[in-house]
């Protein structure tokens, strides 16, 4: 349970501090979804943007799902005596 608790959370870190545009700021959810492959036109060169803040959202996941299961490894009792 405190990996998922773990995943979520680093997922939420990951959302909150991803990269932003100058000028526009951070783009939104379903742009960095699709890894900016919705966008046309002139916003194709935000692209490489919305990569970049989807990378940081898996590795919020998988390192906050690292930390959730240690704490669980490391926390457990062992009812053995």
């Amino acid at each position: 349970m405190k990996t998922i608790i773990g995943g979520t959370a680093g997922r939420l870190v990951g959302y909150w501090f991803r990269p932003s545009v100058p000028l526009l700021g951070q783009l939104p959810f379903e742009v960095v979804a699709s890894r900016g492959q919705s966008l046309r036109g002139l916003d194709v060169v935000f692209r490489g943007v919305a990569e970049q803040s989807f990378n940081y959202i898996v590795a919020g996941v998988v390192i906050g799902c690292l930390a959730g299961f240690v704490l669980t490894r490391t926390t457990q009792t062992t009812g053995s005596n």
